[in-house]
């Protein structure tokens, strides 16, 4: 929860809701007891599924929140002293390039991004069977520069 909100932190703003909930056991939308909050305190254990949605809404203005579902999975670091959790992301949608100004990115963001629309383009696409569809999953992962 912290790692998504400091670079809010950093402007002096922050978000009033959690940056993810559980999901998928009993078909509900926010689901316990695993959550990503200020107030959560269930560990997070491998297999488990959350939402991952930070957010901010200015008052009157405007709001943003890009959501995925995310699965808890083991990862491997080399020396590491203890299993550590890592996510890996399960939902692959485009996230809308009109949302985005490439010039505030940093070199790590951008290529965290472009890496999740290859992803996408890569696990999606021979799944269609529509040419115009194809064409506009090809425009709506396009590496971004």
């Amino acid at each position: 929860d912290t790692l998504a909100r400091q670079y809010l932190w950093q402007a002096g703003i922050d978000f009033e809701h959690g940056t993810g909930h559980g999901v998928g056991s009993y078909l509900s939308v926010h689901e316990g007891p695993a959550r990503i909050s200020k107030l959560g305190t269930t560990p997070l254990k491998r297999g488990m599924i959350l939402s991952n949605e930070p957010g901010y809404y200015k008052t009157d203005a405007y709001g943003i929140r890009i959501e995925n579902l995310e699965l808890v999975i083991g990862t491997d670091i080399a020396g590491a002293e203890k299993p550590v959790n890592a996510f890996e992301t399960l939902t692959l949608a485009p996230i809308d390039r009109r949302l985005i100004e490439v010039a505030m990115l940093s070199a790590d963001e951008l290529a965290w991004l472009n890496d999740y629309h290859a992803r996408v383009a890569r696990t999606v696409r021979p799944q269609l069977d529509d040419n115009a569809t194809k064409l506009w999953l090809d425009e709506a992962t396009a590496e971004l520069k």
